[in-house]
């Protein structure tokens, strides 16, 4: 059965650095595409990174621009986001996702198939 856990959520103060950890049991990322979703209190879910896994391409929403970075571990079958210079508007669950298909052009929800089961992120003021 295949899994996504995420890890790594947490309180920091702003501009504090997180590191979300995105661990993928029973499955490999050939050929898909790796997603970085979040979902505030009363906002829609919103993609904010993405990778693509043969050519590691990657994706930012303007929000996370220069802030954030998505990498993946082949070795591990994990994908991370380095959150750096964090913002009380980044404070979200935050959830991967892996793409049904094999291409990397879209946050379109319906387009992941494998969801985690997200993690919290605070940021304070």
């Amino acid at each position: 059965q295949v899994q996504l856990v995420e890890s790594g959520g947490g309180s920091v103060q702003a501009g504090g650095s997180l590191r979300l950890s995105c661990a993928a049991s029973g499955y490999s990322f050939n050929k898909k595409c790796l997603g970085w979703f979040r979902q505030a209190p009363g906002k829609e879910r919103e993609g904010v990174a993405r990778i693509y896994s043969d050519t590691r391409a990657t994706y930012y929403s303007d929000s996370v621009k220069g802030r954030f970075t998505v990498s993946r571990d082949d070795a591990k079958s994990t994908v991370y986001l380095q959150m750096d210079s964090l913002k009380p508007e980044d404070t979200a669950m935050y959830y991967c996702a892996v793409s049904s298909g094999s291409i990397c052009v879209t946050f379109a929800e319906g387009y992941f198939g494998i969801w985690g089961q997200g993690t919290q992120v605070t940021v304070s003021s």
